[in-house]
């Protein structure tokens, strides 16, 4: 990842370097990964995580269709 530093603007530069870090998923692995997970964790988030995308979708569908 890089990021160009224009005209001395350090700041700018940190707040795209931050943006690029989020879009990525940079700083959410970052955190996983601070401490061993046992793979039977990780498999109970990850199935938790589809549960909660899955409704977030029904949600968002029954929402656009009018329910």
């Amino acid at each position: 990842m890089q990021i160009l530093v224009r005209d001395n603007n350090v700041d700018q530069a940190l707040r795209a370097l931050k943006k690029k870090m989020q879009r990525e998923g940079l700083f959410r692995e970052m955190k996983t990964r601070r401490n061993y997970e046992k793979p039977s964790e990780r498999r109970a988030r990850e199935r938790a995580e589809a549960v909660r995308r899955y409704r977030k979708l029904l949600r968002k569908r029954m929402e656009r269709e009018g329910y």
